[in-house]
Order: structure tokens, then sequence, then C-alpha cells
């Protein structure tokens, strides 16, 4: 039998990511405050806490409508979303922020935060393909532009470390 998500679950899952997001890049921040990557680090953590508000505020919103437009299938188990946000780059499974012990440089972290990011992209993509409702998946397109641009400044301060 195919497992169905639900929009409310893929959002239960990104807010996870996000989160897991903001604890690595505010480590980051943290680690590496006295450089222009702390700067960056800082603000993509500010950045992550705004989009986990954005898909609760979207998972809250689909709660509120019919089944049939949430995309539960009623007879189908609820997968923990903590579990699917193991598998993204953000994952809650292993301390991501561990990484951040072996980066001697900034470029080091940098290219830690351009892998994370580009990872999330890909997983957000293709989270996007369990969402029945059209809104959600535009929504999610939307966060996607945003971590590309998130890609787009850590790429950019990566040429500035050179």
């Amino acid at each position: 039998m195919s497992r169905t998500f639900s929009a409310i679950e893929v959002f239960e899952i990104a807010e996870q990511i996000e989160r897991n997001g903001r604890i690595f890049y505010s480590k980051a921040a943290e680690r590496f405050r006295d450089s222009d990557a702390g700067g960056i680090f800082a603000r993509l953590a500010d950045w992550e806490v705004k989009h986990e508000a954005a898909f609760a505020a979207l998972r809250k919103h689909l709660a509120k409508e019919p089944e049939h437009l949430s995309g539960i299938v009623p007879e189908d188990l609820p997968v923990d979303a903590r579990v699917m946000a193991g598998l993204s780059a953000f994952s809650i499974h292993a301390d991501s922020t561990g990484e951040l012990d072996r980066c001697k440089t900034q470029a080091d972290a940098l290219k830690i935060a351009l892998h994370k990011e580009k990872d999330t992209i890909v997983f957000y993509t293709g989270l996007k393909e369990f969402v029945p409702v059209d809104v959600a998946a535009s929504e999610i397109d939307g966060i996607i532009a945003e971590e590309l641009r998130h890609v787009r400044i850590i790429i950019e301060a990566l040429e500035d470390c050179r």
C-alpha cells in the first residue's frame, strides 16, 4: 500500500527541518562570530525561524480545511514527521552541528551550509509531490525560492573567502 502524506504532515516535517537549520546556523554564527561568515550564519538562522513560522501558519490553515482539501487519507496511519525530517540535510537523528567542530575555516563551514541548503531544496521539492493541495504546493515553492537565495548568498560568501 502506498503512503499518502497529508499537507499537514509535510508542513510538520518542514517545521522540524527549519528548527534543525536554525540550530545549526545559530551554532555556526557563534563559532564564527568574529568573521563575515558569522553574520551570514546569524541571518540564515533568522530566516530559518521565519520559514518555520510560515510552515506552521500553513499547517494551521490547512488543519481547518475539509479532509479532502488537506490531503488526509483517514485509513493511513500517521507517519512521524520527525522521522521524515531525519532524512533531510538538517537531520534530527545525528548532531549536524558536530560537523562544525571539524571546520578549520569559515569557508569549510560555508561549504557544509551550502551542501545542507541544496539538500533541503531537493527534500522540499520531493515532499511537494506528496502535497495534493495546489495552494500548499505553491507555498512550498515560495520557501524553495528563498532557500535558493540562501544558496546564492552562501556561494557569494565562499567567493569572498578566496
